[in-house]
């Protein structure tokens, strides 16, 4: 059984998105199994559709406002970078108002429903493929997995959504008694449970450099501060979701090619830059390319 699993990253995302249409559309490859933590589930559907101009005009057109329905946060330019810092106006009203967390990503949701049609989930759901995306339990303290044979439409797209939830600078989705955030949280790159499902051949596709090649900058305000935090803890994570993987695959002979960004795309990926990601999206699809290419040319 061949899996494509993508990785959590936000606006990266784009990267993941061209070398996966390197891979579908060039090499021919046929998934069975497409596995998506976060920005990795908001493509799966669509390339299991073998749909990628579909997903990338999506992906190369988003904005804060395609996102966001409360920003929580500005960005400013600065001797050449982006800096955020909190929209403190909206933050308060957020609060006042009763929830959990500082913004809202409500327009993310309507995207989604958007994108994927009624009329593509069900031939998706009617394919002998599967489709899994990841979740945090934030209440029971648990990793889910949820396969779209399992549920309908709407609630597909909503796992889909909060899949995507980097909580608690968007929603926090309280679903079944549970709350639930981003799946990052708990697998950033679920390599395990693809095992765990049959997969023999794995495509991973990790939206990091493989080696850290940069120390973040100090940070300017509490915000950033509190990005910089979570950023180093979904490294750990996705750190430790790799070795479980590898060894995982060593004992059941399972084969993984990986595919990580060859340079740092960004060191914050809330920030949705039309003109950034479809250079990620360009920039994916020769590195697929380039990386086959030398592996061809290694092999007798």
């Amino acid at each position: 059984m061949r899996a494509l699993i993508i990785s959590g990253g936000g606006s990266k995302g784009a990267f993941a998105g061209g070398v996966a249409q390197y891979l579908i559309e060039e090499l021919g490859r046929d998934y069975d199994l497409y596995l998506g933590t976060s920005t990795g589930s908001l493509l799966i559907s669509h390339l299991a559709l073998k749909k990628p101009e579909k997903v990338k005009k999506v992906y190369t057109s988003v904005n804060q406002d395609s996102i966001f329905s409360n920003r929580p946060f500005l960005v400013r330019r600065k001797h050449g970078y982006d800096q955020i810092s909190i929209n403190h106006f909206k933050v308060l009203r957020n609060f006042l108002r009763g929830k959990k967390t500082f913004g809202e990503s409500k327009n993310l949701h309507k995207l989604i429903l958007e994108t994927l049609t009624r009329e593509e989930f069900y031939r998706l759901k009617g394919m002998k493929k599967d489709i899994v995306v990841t979740v945090s339990n934030i209440s029971m303290n648990e990793t889910e997995f949820k396969s779209i044979k399992d549920f309908d439409y709407e609630e597909f797209c909503e796992w889909i959504w909060i899949s995507c939830n980097y909580t608690p600078f968007m929603s926090l989705v309280r679903k079944d008694g549970c709350e639930y955030a981003d799946g990052g949280y708990g697998s950033m790159i679920p390599i395990e449970e693809a095992i765990k499902r049959g997969a023999t051949e794995i495509d991973a596709i990790i939206l990091k450099t493989e080696v850290t090649h940069f120390n973040r900058l100090p940070s300017k305000n509490v915000f950033a501060l509190i990005t910089n935090l979570f950023g180093f803890m979904l490294d750990r994570i996705e750190r430790q979701n790799i070795q479980i993987g590898k060894f995982m695959a060593n004992n059941k002979d399972v084969i993984i090619n990986f595919y990580y960004t060859p340079t740092v795309l960004t060191t914050n990926s809330l920030i949705f830059d039309e003109e950034k990601m479809t250079r990620w999206w360009e920039s994916g699809f020769s590195y697929a390319r380039h990386k086959n290419e030398e592996l061809n040319q290694i092999e007798p």
